[in-house]
């Protein structure tokens, strides 16, 4: 057997390769290999409720979205707009509002053709069309019906930023590309060399050639990066198409605002002078450093819930009942709201957030320079603190009490959502916190389940010691209960149980000691079995007898219930037993049961030698009077009148007023007779009948009294009715006076 030393050291050993396997696999969860799918989403919960906890919750009136509304649609008619009103509401705002950036969040890949134009293509195919004068005119009027260069000519000279749409697949026999794309922001001959993951697209959908050469830029308004729950955190502020790179919507409107300055890519600093992803630090717009991951993308800085920023109706703007200063000098992003238009994506602040606010979203985190960065060594800082967690838990935590355990585990998940909290509101760093609180979660449950088996196996040693001085059955009770229990002597209310077997000297007589050892057995198990159903405590056997209460070491407050309980299925177990006694040769064995409830002590009694956890008190002599008397009255079960209050489920015959040895107060003693809700009208009438005789006896009126006992043994051949006729026999012959109290003393045990 190992020595105290050895098992210490097992147990230490254990412990190391407890947080030595989590902190392995969740390295290997940090290395992307495997990459456990449920520490993902928890992380995304936790950055969508730092981004709902720290947002600004504020309206920015820099950007203004030109909203394409229900009043828009209502009073300009619906989606698409004819390309001359498009050009109405751009004059409008340059010339009238003095907008400072117009970026549109809306694609015009096809030209737009009315009938005006349908007629003048009629004519210009007819006869009429070889009439010089005639064509000319046709040139004349066929330029001034044109929505579509009245539309691109609106652009001219303005800063106007369009929107197109990249592809990240193509169906079969869909083409590539519609329209034409704006000029990249870098050219492929810039990036040729680098080893960085762009997001990479098929095919485009662009604008009109005419309308994108007017624009002053362009950039795509698809989102290409969707996290894996459906949730847009994160845009790229570049794709690559046919080498080049194209800037997105919201990259692009900046850039204008800001004066147009210069985009370029900034690497850490290697020795081989490679340029990778993992290297790429960040974007620089002119001057400003834009923190990016690999593929050139940033967290969304979400400035709060959706109306963020100001909405001001397109409808508003063309007829000029806007106010005009919610507009001048603002940038202004076209978009819609409108039923059927929305485009709707799922962001940490709202689950139909629309897609040009979105881009509001970025523009002005652009613009501040508020965009958080994910840095490159925060593998290694979770790394390092998934190792000292791993130590803290196989070292520290086995050595402190259940509380200070509770305490350190939740100090350490407090330590950490601390540390990131101030790390992402502080130093605008986004750190990743569920692999470590996961880690510390599940790596000290092990721990602690694994102590608390190590716990268990002691108690259970344990319980096998002191089984010698207090039943195993009441030490099962305690460590189950997880109450604080004491074993000190104390008074309580409580109910307890005598029995005994009927006859057992006779019984022991005609059998040998191993047949009745194994009678006795046979008897006790299902005995004891039915007092555990109910919550009884086995106190001890002695012989052919079984004492038990209720109400300790474990409070039971309807003790009394119980007990009458168990005395119904102990009658129950033994006759269950007949049939297997019979075959085998056994006498069938009758047991009467006393119970009462009351005051009493409990606790452990005993010498220093030996001690045992036990009830002792008047309302115990009385337990065992009462079983006693089964014998006298012909009935199972007596119970006490303060047994009959309290289990006030059962329907109770009141046996007789008594007076036992030893007491000088008289009780009433009951029989049960099962639960109310069981018993019938037979029975009820039985109990009337019955009262009416018993309150004759007690009052004198022998005759009265006689004739009801002799009408109930009529229809029961009970022992008690005869037990009664004798005693008005006697009392006949020798009245017991005048002052008699109704009260029968019994002068033996």
């Amino acid at each position: 057997m190992p020595s105290a030393h050895g098992k210490r050291s097992i147990r230490l050993l254990v412990r190391a390769l407890i947080s030595g396997l989590g902190l392995a696999i969740f390295t290997l969860h940090l290395a992307g290999t495997p990459r456990f799918e449920i520490i993902d989403r928890i992380e995304n919960y936790l950055y969508d409720v730092r981004v709902r906890l720290t947002m600004p919750g504020t309206v920015d009136d820099r950007i203004v979205i030109i909203d394409i509304d229900e009043i828009s649609q209502a009073r300009l008619g619906q989606w698409p707009w004819p390309r001359d009103t498009l050009a109405a509401i751009v004059d409008q705002l340059f010339d009238h509002y003095d907008v400072r950036v117009l970026g549109l969040d809306v694609l015009f890949a096809e030209a737009e053709e009315r009938s005006a134009e349908r007629l003048l293509a009629t004519l210009a195919s007819s006869p009429f069309a070889k009439d010089p004068a005639f064509a000319r005119e046709l040139d004349r009027h066929r330029d001034a019906l044109d929505s579509n260069v009245r539309f691109a000519e609106s652009m001219i000279a303005r800063d106007v930023v369009t929107g197109f749409v990249f592809k990240d697949s193509l169906a079969d026999g869909e083409p590539a590309s519609t329209g034409v794309l704006p000029t990249p922001v870098i050219h492929a001959k810039d990036v040729a060399g680098l080893d960085v993951p762009f997001v990479e697209a098929r095919g485009f959908a662009g604008n009109l050639d005419a309308l994108q050469g007017n624009a002053i830029a362009g950039g795509f308004f698809d989102s290409p990066i969707i996290d894996a729950d459906g949730v847009f955190r994160r845009a790229p502020l570049v794709q690559q198409y046919a080498g080049d790179l194209y800037a997105s919507l919201g990259l692009a409107v900046a850039r204008v605002a800001l004066g147009n300055p210069d985009i370029g890519l900034v690497f850490a600093d290697r020795d081989d002078g490679r340029m990778r992803g993992l290297d790429l630090e960040a974007l620089t717009l002119g001057d400003r450093r834009i923190p990016v991951n690999e593929q050139v993308a940033v967290f969304i800085p979400w400035r709060g819930p959706q109306e963020s920023f100001p909405f001001i109706s397109a409808a508003e703007v063309l007829d000029g009942t806007a106010p005009r200063n919610r507009l001048q000098g603002k940038i202004a992003l076209l978009g819609a709201s409108a039923a059927g238009l929305l485009d709707l994506r799922s962001t940490p602040v709202g689950q139909r957030y629309i897609g040009v606010e979105a881009h509001a979203n970025l523009v002005a985190g652009l613009l501040d320079g508020n965009i958080r960065q994910q840095p490159a060594w925060s593998d290694g800082l979770e790394f390092l603190l998934l190792l000292l967690v791993a130590l803290l838990t196989a070292v520290l935590l086995p050595r402190l009490s259940p509380a200070m355990a509770l305490a350190l585990v939740v100090a350490m998940l407090v330590a950490t959502l601390a540390g990131n909290l101030w790390l992402w509101s502080t130093q605008q760093l986004v750190v990743p916190a569920a692999a470590l609180l996961v880690f510390i979660v599940l790596i000290s449950m092990l721990q602690i389940t694994y102590g608390f088996f190590i716990e268990q196996r002691n108690k259970r040693r344990l319980s096998q010691v002191f089984g010698q001085y207090i039943p195993p059955s009441l030490v099962d009770e305690i460590d189950a209960s997880g109450e604080d229990i004491s074993l000190e002597g104390e008074s309580r209310e409580m109910s307890v149980l005598f029995s005994d077997v009927r006859g057992f000297t006779s019984i022991s007589e005609s059998l040998d000691p191993v047949e009745l050892t194994q009678m006795m057995n046979e008897f006790l198990t299902p005995f004891t079995g039915a007092i555990q159903n109910q919550r009884g405590t086995i106190d001890k056997y002695m012989g052919d007898a079984v004492m038990a209460f209720w109400g300790a070491p474990l409070a039971d407050q309807e003790h009394a219930h119980h007990a009458v309980l168990a005395a119904f299925e102990m009658l129950q177990a033994v006759r269950q037993l007949d049939d297997r006694f019979e075959a085998r040769g056994w006498p069938q064995i009758r047991v009467g049961i006393g119970i009462a409830s009351g005051s009493m002590n409990v606790g452990n009694m005993g010498s220093e030698f030996r001690i045992a956890y036990t009830v002792m008190g008047d309302t115990v002599n009385l337990g065992a009077r009462l079983e006693s008397l089964t014998k006298q009255y012909g009935v199972d079960i007596i119970v006490s009148d303060q047994t009959a209050k309290l289990a006030d489920g059962f329907v109770y015959r009141e046996l007789d007023l008594v007076r036992v040895k030893g007491k000088t107060e008289p009780v009433a003693i009951f029989e049960p007779l099962g639960r109310r809700e069981d018993l019938g009208q037979d029975t009820a009438e039985m109990l009337s009948t019955y009262a009416a005789a018993l309150s004759a006896y007690r009052s004198q009126q022998w005759s009265t009294a006689i004739g009801a006992f002799e009408t109930l043994q009529q229809h029961s051949d009970d022992h008690l009715y005869k037990m009664y006729r004798d005693r008005i026999d006697n009392f006949r012959r020798s009245p017991p006076g005048d002052d008699w109290d109704g009260v029968f003393d019994h002068l033996s045990k």
